[in-house]
């Protein structure tokens, strides 16, 4: 276990964490929220050891180990290969096993009735039990599993890790946390630097991890598909929700009403009081009374409410008119050195389409985007622009890309025409910069802020024709709405890199996806995309297994050899157990996700009673105990029905 016992931080007036105490269990799976400025990085890193705190304020189980990935990483310099560089995850246990080969060799030239050899002994056991629960004799498979889930190709194992660029780097970092197995992973915005089938791998193994966990993320699919709790730090306070992200997002707006209605009660309640105390204040016949009153303010407790998060609120233009075929791509060719990107690559896309580009990193997704945009040339093939197409490119880095020397006012004046002083400070407005905020050096902004202006400088001049890498990269979860519902409102062709499932899923009609030089099409958002490929990856698995297992004999051969009635009895039998063998495990999921189903509607029925009673709402603790209790019922209930759907039909294909 480990826990924080009243923290707190201060820069200057603002109190970052005010008396803040909290517990972390083994187990535990949380995500950290909270607006820009909150504290949720300094959060993890004085958790890690890594900013110091106060002696007393940080207390650690004597057993509980803690690993901390940042959200940028600093050049890796050891000399080692990429795979002696995960190896050193296990140093710790690879020095024990060092120690125990030494000691077995000594053990030879050492009298065995003195006391010598019975405390080499000693020490032998105590290091072989702790190797034998410590998976150091699977080191080398882990190592390689957890590589090649992260992206890295076999070739990539002795390659110097020095080699990698910043992205790898990250992954690196993240696989050595991981095979270091801590009890507690301090994750910063782990998926910034991963692809989309990178990130379902990372998914799924975390969903599996035994320790605990705390994740800063802007990902909402990723968080609530690995967390089961969300903290949220507010004004110095952390807060905490019994559940994962969808569950938080429901819960705040709940517990914001009341938070509201009880500051405007006490708001209203102290000008009350504070009106009494004028009027009266001079007339000794009410003295008593006015001191009691002003004792009464003094007591109080004043109730504050929880930062308001700034959110943006912007539209895209309306997409001036094209003809029909806004893309064609034909004989597309790209290569760099001997790498081939692109070989002869040919599609086309329509007005209206919206497309998201998905691949693993380095399969050429950027490049695409780059090569359609005009920004770097093919070596051969063609790209056509349809009739009357305007092209708007919002490149990986552009955030990065805007001069540092220039104001946020200025950038946005030398990217546009025939905009007004004012229009400008109005679109500048809506990306949270305002006042004397516009007057901000590029170069002092944060990475968010970058982005925001990057994209207030795309949708300056109205286009029919959006490309946009990564478009999501540093904007927080209500900058990501909005351009969401910007994007679905959009009416001309958008073609989109990006690896934030729910954000791509409310607004795209088709995935292209980049691999092996080649493009694939597919119809559908990215759930969609996702399904098809698993479903075509279990039936080349199930082709596979065909091929490489014996023919199964004909059922009913009419050969010379003819089945005798034990023999045909004994192969029905065998049939049998087999059926029974595949169907069972089936058949008593879907008999015990019945009876969860049949129980949780009992209780979601009764507790909707209870919360139809309009005496509950006079009781605040009873109301939000039943609602949270009513909210993991329907939560419960809406998991056991997908297990009980995904029970029959698996039945239903195993009876074809």
């Amino acid at each position: 276990m480990l826990s924080l016992n009243h923290l707190d931080v201060r820069y200057g007036e603002k109190h970052l964490f005010k008396d803040l105490s909290v517990q972390v269990y083994d187990g535990n799976r949380i995500g950290l929220m909270g607006v820009n400025g909150a504290g949720k990085s300094t959060l993890l890193k004085i958790m890690a050891g890594v900013s110091d705190c106060d002696d007393g304020v940080l207390n650690r189980a004597k057993h509980f180990t803690v690993a901390y990935l940042p959200q940028e990483s600093s050049a890796l310099t050891s000399g080692r290969t990429l795979y002696e560089e995960a190896e050193s995850a296990f140093a710790e246990l690879l020095q024990l096993q060092k120690e125990a080969d030494r000691i077995h060799e000594e053990l030879a030239h050492v009298d065995h009735a003195s006391e010598e050899f019975t405390q080499m002994l000693a020490r032998q056991g105590e290091i072989q039990h702790r190797l034998e629960g410590s998976g150091i004799y699977t080191m080398k498979a882990r190592i390689e599993k957890i590589l090649l889930g992260l992206g890295f190709h076999q070739e990539d194992m002795g390659k110097p890790a020095s080699s990698f660029s910043g992205g790898w780097v990250m992954r690196l970092m993240l696989a050595k946390m991981l095979l270091a197995a801590p009890s507690l992973l301090l994750l910063d915005e782990p998926t910034n630097h991963l692809d989309l089938s990178s990130l379902t791998w990372v998914e799924e193994f975390l969903r599996s991890y035994k320790g605990a966990m705390i994740i800063i993320s802007h990902d909402r699919t990723f968080l609530d598909k690995v967390t089961t709790t969300t903290w949220e730090l507010s004004l110095g306070k952390l807060s905490v929700y019994k559940g994962n992200y969808s569950f938080y997002e429901k819960e705040k707006v709940e517990r914001k009403a009341i938070e509201r209605a009880a500051y405007d009660n006490q708001q209203a309640q102290i000008k009350q009081t504070t009106q009494f105390i004028q009027r009266f204040r001079a007339k000794s016949t009410k003295a008593k009374q006015v001191q009691s009153r002003v004792k009464q303010l003094e007591k109080m407790e004043l109730l504050e409410l929880g930062d308001v998060d700034r959110q943006i609120r912007f539209s895209f233009p309306p997409a001036p008119p094209s003809g029909r075929d806004v893309l064609t791509v034909e004989g597309l060719c790209k290569g760099f050195g001997n790498t081939d990107v692109f070989k002869g690559v040919s599609f086309q896309f329509q007005r209206g389409d919206k497309v998201a580009v998905v691949g693993v990193n380095g399969a050429g997704k950027s490049t695409l985007l780059k090569i359609i945009s005009g920004a770097i040339p093919s070596d051969s093939g063609e790209v056509k622009l349809g009739h009357n197409v305007i092209l708007s490119y919002f490149g990986q880095h552009q955030a990065q890309e805007l001069s540092p020397s220039l104001t946020a006012l200025e950038t946005l004046s030398l990217s546009v025409k025939d905009m007004t002083i004012t229009r400008i400070r109005s679109l500048l407005g809506a990306f949270l910069f305002r006042g004397e905020e516009v007057d901000k050096k590029v170069s002092v902004l944060s990475g968010g802020e970058k982005s925001r202006l990057a994209l207030a400088k795309m949708i300056a001049n109205p286009a029919n024709c959006m490309l946009l890498d990564e478009p999501t990269n540093h904007l927080d979860m209500s900058s990501q709405e909005v351009l969401q519902e910007a994007m679905a409102q959009y009416d001309g062709f958008i073609l989109v890199v990006s690896h934030n499932r729910y954000f791509l899923d409310s607004f795209v009609n088709k995935v292209v996806e980049v691999k092996d030089g080649q493009i694939s099409v597919y119809e559908g958002n990215i759930s969609d995309y996702l399904r098809k490929i698993e479903a075509e990856a279990s039936a080349q698995e199930s082709t596979q297994k065909q091929k490489s297992g014996p023919s199964p004999s004909p059922k009913n051969d009419t050969s010379n050899v003819q089945v005798s009635r034990k023999e045909k009895r004994q192969q029905d039998a065998r049939e049998r157990q087999e059926r029974n063998r595949k169907f069972g495990p089936w058949k008593k999921k879907a008999e015990e996700a019945e009876k969860q189903v049949e129980k949780l509607e009992e209780q979601k029925t009764e507790l909707e009673a209870r919360m139809a009673d309009p005496d509950l709402y006079q009781d605040q603790e009873a109301w939000l105990s039943t609602s949270s209790e009513y909210d993991e019922c329907v939560r419960r209930l809406e998991r056991w029905y997908e297990k009980w759907e995904t029970a029959q039909e698996e039945l239903e294909r195993l009876d074809e």
